[in-house]
C-alpha cells in the first residue's frame, strides 16, 4: 500500500504522489475505448450497405414466383408477364450507370434512400394493376429503376470509396447482399402468393424495401472523409481522391466512349452480359415456373431458389476473398465453365419432389450464382483505374441487357414447346462461350494496360 509512504510525505511532494495516485483508477478505463475505436466505420457502412442490398433485392425476387398466379388469375401469357419482368432487368442495367455517377456527385444517400421508395411505389400500386401494361409500369419501370439505382455498382462504390485494404472481400459480402434477400423473401413471397394471394406478397416486399429508408437516412454515410478519418487500409500518404466535375450524365457517357474504344471493355461486357442471362434472366425468372411444370409445389421450388441464395452467399464471399489473391481472369473462365456444365444437366434433375440429384445442383449451382462480380469489378479498376466503377456500370448493363434477353426468350419458349428444356441447354452453352472470353483478356488486358495513359 502506497498510504504509509504518502504520510512521510510532506509538502508539495505529497500532492504530487496523490496526484499520481488519483490518476491510476482511470487506467483501466482506457482499453475498453481503444478496442471500440479498431472497429472502422468502413465496416459499419458496409453493413447499412449489405442490409440496404436485402431490402432491394425482395421485390426483384418476386417475378419468378408471381408468373404463374399472375398466368391463372388474368390469363396473360408467361411470355408477356416476361416481357415486364424483362423491361425490370433491363431498366435495372442501363440506370446503374448513371447511378454510379450521381452517388459521386450527389451522395449515397440521397440516391438510395430515393431508389427505395422507388421501388415500395412500384410494388404497392401493382396490387391495383387490371391490364397486362399497368404491369409493365409498375413492375418494369418504377421497380426497374429504383433497383438499378441500387445495382450491384452501388457495392462497389462502397468498396472504392471505404475502403483501399478488403476490397475484394467487402465486394463480395455486399454483392452477396442480394442472395440473401432471395433466402430472406422466396419462402414468404411463396407461402404468401399460394395463401392470401399475390397482393399480400408484393404489399409484403413494398413495405420491407420502405423500412430500410430510415436506416440509410440515419446511419450510412457517403465518404470517409465526412466522419474524418481514412478509408479503411490506407496509409498516412493517403490522398483524397478529388469530387467529380459537374455533369453526371455527361460523364457517365464520356467515360462509355473512352471505355468501348478498349477490347477488354467489350470482352467483359460480352462475357457479362451471357452471366446474366444464365442467372437473373434464365434461373432467377423460370426456375419455379419450370420446377412447376414437373409437378413441384411452387413453395418448394421457391424454397429451392432460396437455398442457392444462400450457397451464392458464401460462394460470392469466398470468391471476393480469392479475388484478392488469384488472377481475376482465370477466376472467371473456372466460373463461366462449372455454371455452364451444370445448366446442361438441369433438365433431367428437375422432378416432383425434391431428390438429391437436385439438391447438388442447388448448392452446386448457388455456389457459382453471382461469384463472377468481385473478380469483374476487379478487372473494371485494373484496366480503367478511376472510371472503373462508372465502366462496372455499364458492363453490369449489359449483365442486366443478356437477362433481359433471355427472361423474355425463355418465356417465349416455354409457350411455343410447352417446356424450358431448349432454353437451360442453350445458355449452358453460352456459358462456355464466356468462358473463352474471358481467357482472351489476358492477351488484350497487357496491351490495354501498356496503352492506356499513365499506365
Amino acid at each position: 500500500m502506497t498510504i504509509g509512504p504518502l504520510e512521510r510525505v510532506s509538502g508539495p511532494t505529497e500532492d504530487r504522489r496523490v496526484n499520481e495516485v488519483r490518476v491510476i483508477p482511470s487506467a483501466p478505463s482506457s482499453p475498453p475505448r481503444q478496442r471500440a475505436e479498431r472497429v472502422h466505420p468502413a465496416w459499419w457502412v458496409a453493413g447499412v450497405g449489405f442490409l440496404v442490398l436485402i431490402g432491394a433485392a425482395g421485390f426483384r425476387a418476386t417475378p419468378t414466383v408471381l408468373i404463374d398466379p399472375l398466368h391463372e388469375e388474368f390469363g396473360w401469357s408467361r411470355g408477356g408477364i416476361s416481357l415486364a419482368v424483362s423491361v425490370n432487368l433491363l431498366l435495372y442495367g442501363f440506370t446503374a450507370p448513371f447511378a454510379t455517377a450521381l452517388m459521386e456527385r450527389h451522395g449515397i444517400r440521397r440516391v438510395v434512400s430515393g431508389a427505395l421508395l422507388l421501388i415500395s411505389a412500384g410494388g404497392g400500386l401493382t396490387v391495383f394493376m387490371t391490364s397486362q401494361w399497368q404491369l409493365v409500369l409498375c413492375w418494369g419501370v418504377l421497380v426497374g429503376l429504383g433497383a438499378g439505382s441500387m445495382a450491384l455498382a452501388f457495392g462497389a462504390t462502397i468498396a472504392g470509396r471505404w475502403f483501399v485494404a478488403r476490397r475484394g472481400l467487402v465486394t463480395g459480402v455486399l454483392t452477396a447482399g442480394g442472395a440473401a434477400g432471395n433466402l430472406v423473401f422466396l419462402p414468404l413471397v411463396g407461402l404468401l402468393a399460394e395463401g392470401p394471394g399475390w397482393r399480400v406478397a408484393s404489399l409484403t416486399v413494398a413495405g420491407a424495401a420502405l423500412a430500410v429508408v430510415p436506416l440509410v437516412l440515419w446511419l450510412l454515410r457517403d465518404r470517409p472523409e465526412d466522419v474524418g478519418r481514412l478509408p479503411y487500409g490506407a496509409g498516412p500518404d493517403y490522398v483524397s481522391p478529388p469530387p467529380p466535375p459537374p455533369g453526371a450524365a455527361r460523364r457517365t457517357l464520356t467515360t462509355l466512349r473512352d471505355a468501348s474504344r478498349s477490347p477488354v471493355f467489350w470482352l467483359l461486357a460480352g462475357s457479362f452480359a451471357i452471366c446474366g442471362a444464365s442467372t437473373n434472366g434464365l434461373i432467377g425468372t423460370h426456375f419455379v415456373p419450370g420446377a412447376h411444370d414437373h409437378g413441384m409445389a411452387v413453395t418448394v421450388a421457391a424454397s429451392l431458389l432460396a437455398v442457392i441464395g444462400v450457397f451464392d452467399l458464401v460462394g460470392t464471399v469466398l470468391s471476393g476473398w480469392l479475388t484478392d489473391r488469384y488472377d481475376a481472369r482465370r477466376l472467371l473462365a473456372v466460373y463461366y465453365a462449372l455454371r455452364g456444365l451444370s445448366l446442361l444437366f438441369l433438365p433431367a434433375l428437375f422432378a416432383s419432389s425434391v431428390e438429391p440429384p437436385m439438391l447438388f445442383f442447388v448448392v452446386f449451382y448457388g455456389l457459382d450464382w453471382v461469384a463472377t462480380v468481385p473478380p469483374t469489378i476487379a478487372l473494371c479498376r485494373e484496366h480503367f483505374g478511376e472510371d472503373g466503377t462508372v465502366v462496372f456500370g455499364w458492363v453490369l448493363a449489359s449483365h442486366q441487357l443478356g437477362a433481359a434477353v433471355v427472361s423474355f426468350t425463355a418465356g417465349a419458349i416455354r409457350d411455343a414447346t410447352g417446356d424450358y428444356d431448349l432454353a437451360w441447354i442453350s445458355s449452358g452453352a453460352l456459358c462456355a462461350v464466356a468462358s473463352v472470353m474471358v481467357m482472351v483478356i489476358r492477351r488484350e488486358g497487357r496491351e490495354a494496360t501498356e496503352l492506356r495513359p499513365g499506365a
